[in-house]
């Protein structure tokens, strides 16, 4: 399957691995990349030489092209911008930020820039900062999220027709059968976390592997859109959040409650009463932990199943 988005990142098919904190390390990266995708490493949550030494890892590990996803509110970005040009990785997917900033300096050092976005404001924003592609990410995707909670659905084809470069379809995308969705809609690949989250190579916790396999319809809510927009697992974390809606409380109450190290307490650490679980609300769907080749392998055989079956009900 070749378009855009293969002939962008040099890859055999349009399937782009998200770059979760806590849960995308080199191993799942690379597992990624040397399935035919694209392998990210999640820089979020990393310290700029734990950073390093991912990359490092990653290119030992694959010869294909992987990226590093970037949030540009990371406290020391411009250590995390020294480390990705001088390791010359090729590809950075930038969020949380304006891509203004630094998507010339990126692009000056011969990097691939894509940004995430919720809306189409910021979807033309990036385009006119001259990113590569874009990621558009719906209403049902696990972790931060927009405040506008426009779903996958609406946001797609709103965003292909307003805008004319790569766009990458992501959140409520865990099949094959998905997949072939968003294609539909005018996406020119998908972006993937939570199933990815759910397999061997994950740097997940396996106690927040284990939750997702065991999530049903509605174990996830966006919350907290006082702060940032989330969607979580519901635990006890996310019980204490709901008692102080009920009592109407402050911003200030609410942050006190969420403090620091929350996300990293429950998908990296596994304390699931206290953690935040970040994940989408494909979890329902997830059923069983896989490896990365087999989660690529899979999407790719179903989609183009569905693809062609649609031809053949619709071939009048």
């Amino acid at each position: 399957m070749k378009n855009s988005i293969t002939e962008l990142f040099q890859i055999e098919f349009p399937i782009i691995q998200g770059g979760m904190i806590w849960c995308s390390g080199w191993e799942l990266a690379s597992a990624v990349s040397n399935a035919g995708g694209l392998g990210l490493i999640g820089a979020g949550s990393m310290y700029p030489e734990v950073l390093k030494t991912h990359i490092q890892k990653c290119k030992l590990a694959t010869d294909k092209p992987f990226g590093v996803n970037l949030p540009l509110l990371y406290p020391d970005i411009d250590k995390h911008l020294s480390t990705i040009i001088d390791e010359k990785v090729p590809v950075v997917f930038t969020s949380a930020g304006n891509p203004a900033k630094f998507t010339s300096y990126l692009k000056k050092h011969g990097i691939i820039v894509v940004h995430v976005t919720a809306n189409l404001k910021f979807a033309q924003k990036a385009v006119d900062a001259g990113v590569d592609a874009i990621v558009a990410e719906g209403f049902e995707a696990g972790g931060h999220n927009g405040r506008e909670e426009t779903t996958t659905m609406s946001l797609i084809p709103m965003l292909r027709q307003k805008i004319n470069i790569p766009l990458i379809a992501a959140g409520g995308i865990a099949s094959g059968q998905a997949m072939a969705a968003a294609l539909c809609l005018g996406a020119d690949a998908v972006q993937i976390g939570s199933r990815f989250v759910a397999t061997f190579e994950s740097s997940a916790h396996q106690k927040f592997k284990d939750s997702i396999v065991q999530a049903g319809d509605g174990s996830t809510e966006l919350t907290l859109k006082e702060l940032t927009p989330v969607r979580l697992l519901k635990n006890e974390f996310y019980n204490k959040i709901q008692e102080l809606y009920k009592k109407s409380a402050s911003e200030e109450k609410l942050a006190a409650l969420l403090g620091r190290g929350r996300a990293k307490k429950g998908m990296f650490e596994g304390d699931l009463n206290e953690g935040e679980l970040e994940i989408g609300q494909v979890a329902s769907q997830i059923n069983e932990l896989k490896s990365a080749v087999q989660v690529v392998n899979e999407l790719m055989i179903d989609c183009k199943k569905t693809l062609s079956l649609q031809n053949t009900l619709f071939n009048y």
